[in-house]
């Protein structure tokens, strides 16, 4: 088998009974603001015309670039489609021109002549823009992993299927927290600290789980070439960049004592084969120069921006004007939606500010209405949102403001207290499709325990009240010995009165071991 690296999580796989090309990304996404790291834009994409299976693992633009699909890949080609709660990914492909869909049935096992694929779904409305996947290849000679940005909780059911030689597996940041927020210095870098370490923890803990041979980073973490972001790219491998390089991840790994980490950038070839084990790990270029990218990562930066700069300044121009009367056509937008979905807008329990130029708008979620502000009523979050981006989401009516606006960090935001994930799921599920799914999750969230497992001195539920991970890998006590923290995003437990310190809203069941 051959992997072909092709940028972020973009893989080319060959076998002798077929190819799958994997979440090709080359056009920057997210509003001009991701470019993939190292640079893929010499890459020669003529290979990768005619696979034969195209897999995108969920619609985030940073795996489905539609430019790049509807422009260079063949639409005969067959889609090995996830199982997701909502047809939005396939409506997208169908849009580009791809009508042989491949239906794969969650964690099942297809035998493609020869070619054996399983898919396996993660489908709580935080996950992705409802849905994220994770994908497993094989033929007789090796087992790949594709994990993409997906967070399975429980690896041990993709173990079943057979050794893995090779996990390509997420350790940087996608994400917006801390960076955006308006908060002291000292504090952001605090939670950027954490972060950090939370990031390269859960890799850890997916590496260990997935046992494979070998481990590729994968997934990131982009660049970030416009000025207005240039911050955000980390140079020196500072200990508050939620952004860390593949080359920490490695060195991580070696210090957790776990073997066989590999570099890979674009245009890398990994031939591997399961018996007798071997890997041949080909780059495009000397040794030196990968090193370079990594060692002088600042210099490199700025040559790839230069080149790229144009480019920015044209895009920008194609934002469109600001239209008034933002929280009428808010209102008759997503007040709808709000009448949809009351659980959700009571486990919110707030109003949330927007400011956009000089409008500024109260999204009142306890009223479930949405008016101009008058300048005195209390709110509890605030999104500080460019008016223009703003305004291409509401004239595209987009049911992500997460992939289409937040992931940009282009905006800024403040709130006084903790995280509402049911808010930003909410600014994920912006069709009446989606909305319902979010209100069915909510629902759920607040029912029985029906499973308990053993940490240290505690009873605990074994899934995780945030999304539901399998607490008997991701799960560990603290020091104080009645602390537990997921380290499948991070977020903490006081195992004594069962409250978490990331959410009000979400506690775990616990009880000491007699």
């Amino acid at each position: 088998m051959r992997v072909t690296v092709t940028g972020h999580a973009g893989l080319f796989v060959e076998t002798e009974h077929g190819s799958v090309l994997c979440d090709p990304w080359f056009v920057p996404a997210f509003h001009g603001s991701w470019f993939v790291f190292p640079r893929n834009d010499g890459l020669d994409k003529e290979g990768f015309r005619r696979p034969d299976y195209l897999y995108v693992s969920h619609l985030h633009y940073d795996h489905f670039d539609a430019p790049f699909l509807s422009e260079w890949v063949d639409k005969d080609t067959p889609v090995l489609l996830p199982e997701f709660p909502t047809p939005d990914l396939e409506k997208a492909l169908r849009e580009l021109g791809f009508g042989n869909v491949v239906h794969c049935p969650n964690g099942e096992q297809l035998d493609l002549d020869g070619l054996q694929v399983a898919i396996f779904a993660e489908t709580a409305p935080s996950d992705g823009p409802i849905g994220d996947s994770a994908i497993v290849i094989a033929d007789e000679t090796a087992r790949i992993l594709n994990m993409n940005d997906c967070r399975p909780s429980d690896v041990a059911v993709i173990r079943s299927l057979g050794p893995i030689d090779l996990v390509f597996l997420q350790f940087s940041g996608a994400m917006w927290w801390p960076v955006v927020y308006e908060m002291p210095p000292e504090e952001r870098s605090a939670a950027a600290r954490a972060k950090r370490e939370a990031q390269l923890a859960r890799a850890v803990g997916y590496a260990r789980a997935a046992g494979a041979r070998h481990v590729v980073p994968s997934a990131g973490p982009p660049c970030f070439l416009d000025p207005e972001l240039w911050e955000f790219n980390d140079f020196d491998r500072a200990p508050d960049s939620i952004f860390p390089d593949a080359t920490v991840f490695l060195e991580r790994l070696d210090a957790e004592g776990i073997e066989g980490g590999v570099l890979a950038i674009p245009g890398t070839t990994l031939d591997v084969h399961h018996e007798p084990p071997s890997l041949t790990l080909t780059h495009p270029m000397p040794d030196g120069e990968v090193r370079a990218i990594f060692t002088d990562k600042r210099r490199y930066l700025e040559r790839y921006q230069a080149d790229w700069l144009p480019w920015l300044e044209v895009m920008k121009q194609g934002w469109p004007a600001p239209q008034p009367d933002l929280a009428d056509r808010l209102a008759a937008w997503w007040e709808p939606l709000m009448a949809r979905a009351p659980k959700t807008c009571a486990t919110i329990g707030r109003a949330v500010l927007i400011r956009a130029g000089d409008q500024e708008v109260l999204v009142d979620f306890v009223n479930q209405r949405i008016v101009p502000w008058d300048g005195t009523t209390e709110y509890q979050y605030r999104l500080d949102l460019p008016a223009p981006l703003l305004e291409w989401c509401i004239q595209n009516r987009v049911v992500d403001l997460s992939n289409n606006l937040f992931l940009s960090l282009r905006f800024r935001a403040w709130r006084p207290g903790e995280y509402c994930e049911e808010l930003f799921s909410f600014l994920k599920a912006l069709s009446p499709e989606r909305v319902d799914v979010l209100e069915r999750s909510v629902a759920a969230s607040h029912g029985e325990i029906d499973e308990m497992i053993r940490l240290g001195d505690w009873l605990v539920q074994r899934w995780c009240p945030h999304r539901q991970a399998d607490l008997s890998q991701f799960g560990e006590i603290g020091e104080d010995g009645c602390t537990l923290t997921c380290h499948l995003h991070g977020w903490t437990f006081d195992l004594q009165t069962g409250a978490c310190a990331n959410a009000a809203n979400r506690r775990i069941a616990a009880r000491r071991v007699d």
